[in-house]
């Protein structure tokens, strides 16, 4: 969505949000009409205070006016609280709403929505945006409706009092309401790009806060401290420009307000020395006057802040209203039960979107092209080749994290395009090289393989994945808070929580891209072992980094540039392929028996 999307369809969307709680929304309203009134009718008590208290001398009928006037009082600040509350909560229930909706559809959006879109930047959205809105709804739109009412009703009893120095002060409202107009048009469209500016910012922060051993590694500090500083001045630069105009737009209808206020004081003091309205009736105009002028200076404040919520709202409401690029049916197949784990890949071929890669004739080379491949129910291939040969991809398409660009991948027998994704992807165990721990306890880090197991349950697949044993020994057991991203963790305790996670997942295919490469020996060999028990009866599909991996197999696919070139064991591809062999001897050394082709 662009800075021109039509204001309707965003005020439209917000009032989506608020049509649930309609009754609060309708309370806010009458208490914020009957405030207002209150407030006018203080205009009417001035106007009897100086009459009949202060001129006539009467003292019980100045008394009866002071309590009356305090009676209003009593009421408009009744109302006050009333509609503070009612806004206010208003204002954290629909920004709360809006971030359950909008979390919801990130949730649903593929890999290639957020190669194209900083995750920084979505935070930034999610966070700075939603807040601003809160603070819109919940403050500055009760301030600018309480204030329009306020003008309204202070020009119409401005009217009843004097017509003829209601007359002049309209003649001075477009003189002021055409700055509100002009400036809050260019405030909008500043607000919109100084939150842009904002979320570039809070995209480089999440960047370097997230990859700080490397930042720290290289000496980057300085480097990147010169390059947040540009960000900041980026920023800085953008709100220069939109708090110069919204400081010119509160200046200049101040200004006017005044000038207008003094124009009608001047005109109405001549009226009540020639006798033509009383003392008591310019008091009373002059009070709805200033009523009426700071009502416009209101508005005229908190018509920039509407406006940039108008920008916020603009940027989340394109966020939740963003597609996945995943097709699912409206009536998805059902896989039969016990799934087996057969896998057939058909003419299958894919390129990742907005590929820049290019072969000598100038078209994008593919990621994977043409792969025919059975995968037997229980059977353990590794894929082997160099990087980019497309093992990863196959991974991400088996799980459709990104749709084929041709052919088709059956499971079962079953086009897993005609499968809802959930159902799906309840078949595939991911183990990933780099395993991903969460900010919480060993206890629902494994149980995220399946959040409703027992704890017997999970105790039993980190006994079965060799994690019992150390996790006995952390300060509060399968309690331990892991920090972000498994900081207490080693390399190899990380691996195996994750082969637990799956293990307690019971799922009929495992992706694997092989947990051991980067492990001690001590580490590696407890890791095969729960590696082994993870792979029994399963259909297992590993990322081959070490050569006894691929001894293990039982087939062995080699990949080169998206095409499967050879198949078979270890022994029948070190006399077939010259590229296996070559990959062998230059890649899988991390074991360190020799290579030899079979007499």
């Amino acid at each position: 969505m662009d800075s021109k999307t039509p204001r309707a369809d965003v005020l439209g969307w917000i009032l989506g949000f608020l049509r649930p709680y309609k009754l609060k929304v309708v309370a806010a309203l009458l208490c914020l009409l009957l405030g207002s009134i209150a407030w006018l009718a203080l205009g009417q008590g001035v106007r009897l205070l100086v009459d009949e208290g202060f001129i006539s001398g009467s003292v019980e009928r100045l008394n009866q006016i002071i309590l009356m006037l305090l009676g209003i009082t009593a009421v408009s600040a009744s109302a006050v609280y009333c509609r503070f509350f009612l806004m206010t909560w208003l204002g954290e229930r629909v920004s709360n709403d809006i971030r359950l909706n909008l979390y919801r559809q990130l949730l649903t959006l593929s890999p290639s929505f957020y190669a194209r879109l900083r995750t920084g930047e979505v935070l930034s959205r999610f966070t700075a945006d939603t807040t601003l809105l809160q603070t819109v709804v919940g403050s500055s739109l009760s301030m600018a409706l309480r204030s329009a009412v306020t003008v309204l009703g202070g020009m119409l009893m401005m009217a009843v009092t004097s017509l003829k120095l209601t007359a002049l002060v309209l003649l001075a409202v477009p003189a002021v309401l055409v700055p509100v107009f002009f400036f809050g048009r260019r405030v909008r469209s500043l607000s919109r790009e100084s939150q842009d500016r904002v979320a570039d910012l809070g995209a480089y922060v999440d960047e370097s806060l997230h990859e700080i051993h490397t930042v720290q590694s290289y000496g980057h500090e300085a480097v990147d401290r010169a390059l947040f500083g540009n960000h900041v001045e980026a920023v800085m630069a953008s709100a220069n420009r939109r708090i110069r105009v919204r400081a010119a737009l509160i200046a200049l209808v101040m200004f006017l307000s005044i000038a207008a206020i003094a124009l009608v004081t001047w005109v109405g003091a001549r009226d009540v020395m020639s006798g033509v309205v009383s003392a008591g009736q310019l008091s009373a105009f002059l009070f709805y006057a200033v009523m009426v002028a700071g009502g416009t200076a209101t508005i005229s404040e908190v018509v920039g802040d509407i406006q940039r919520s108008i920008g916020a709202a603009e940027r989340l409401k394109e966020l939740t209203e963003a597609q996945s690029d995943i097709p699912e049916l409206a009536e998805p197949k059902q896989l039969a039960k016990p799934v087996r784990g057969e896998l057939q890949l058909q003419a299958l071929q894919f390129s990742y979107p907005g590929s820049g890669g290019e072969n000598g004739n100038g078209d994008v080379t593919p990621a994977l092209a043409d792969l025919n491949i059975h995968i037997r129910a229980g059977e353990k291939v590794a894929l082997v080749g160099e990087s980019g040969a497309g093992k990863s991809t196959l991974f991400q398409l088996l799980a459709r994290f990104y749709q084929p660009t041709g052919g088709r991948i059956l499971l079962d027998n079953t086009d897993i395009a005609e499968l809802s994704l959930d159902e799906l992807r309840r078949q595939f165990a991911l183990v990933p090289q780099e395993s991903v721990i969460f900010a919480t306890s060993v206890l629902e880090n494994v149980r995220y393989g399946d959040p409703q197991a027992s704890i017997e349950a999970v105790r039993a697949a980190c006994v079965a994945a060799r994690a019992d044993e150390f996790i006995r020994e952390l300060p509060d057991g399968y309690d331990t808070y892991l920090g972000e991203r498994g900081v207490r963790l080693s390399g190899g305790q990380k691996q195996r929580i994750a082969i637990a996670r799956a293990i307690l997942a019971n799922r009929p295919v495992l992706l694997l891209d092989e947990a051991t490469s980067a492990l001690d020996a001590v580490s590696e060999l407890k890791v095969k072992q729960a590696l082994d028990v993870l792979m029994q009866g399963r259909t297992s599909l590993i990322i081959a980094h070490r050569l006894s991996t691929v001894i293990n197999a039982d087939r062995i696919l080699v990949l080169d540039k998206g095409r499967l070139i050879a198949q078979g064991s270890h022994n029948e591809l070190l006399t077939s392929s010259d590229r296996y062999r070559e990959f062998a001897s230059l890649q899988l050394l991390s074991e360190e028996a020799p290579l030899s082709v079979p007499g």
